[in-house]
């Protein structure tokens, strides 16, 4: 089986960073897609980044020039680098993988991190 485990969440002042990482382990060909979803208080779980290996990466609106999605294959961690944050950032972030494996592929989910961006 595979885990995905998510770390660098935190506090940050408006106009801060923050790394998410997203670590995979487990029975792993190839990672075929990561996206990162976030989910603000009282509001839906939306995605904010996407990576296509080999094809793409993609923003939503509300992030685009301030986040960059990254992986790193050969430790089979994905990144979300985030700059320039904004207290409507505020949310947990979760990391979610298509993966190839012995059983095909499948998709799993991060256990989520908490990002709190203060003003």
């Amino acid at each position: 089986q595979v885990q995905l485990v998510e770390s660098g969440g935190g506090l940050a002042q408006a106009g801060g960073s923050l790394r998410l990482s997203c670590a995979a382990s487990g029975s792993i060909f190839s990672i075929e897609t990561m996206v990162w979803y976030r989910q603000a208080p009282a509001s839906q779980r939306e995605s904010v980044a996407r990576f296509i290996s080999g094809i793409s990466t993609s923003y939503a609106d509300s992030v685009k020039g301030r986040f960059t999605i990254s992986r790193d294959g050969a430790a089979n961690t994905g990144y979300l680098q985030m700059n320039s944050l904004k207290p409507e950032d505020t949310g947990v972030y979760y990391c979610n993988m298509k993966i190839f494996g012995p059983t095909g592929l499948r998709e799993y989910w991060g256990q989520g991190t908490q990002v709190t961006v203060s003003s």
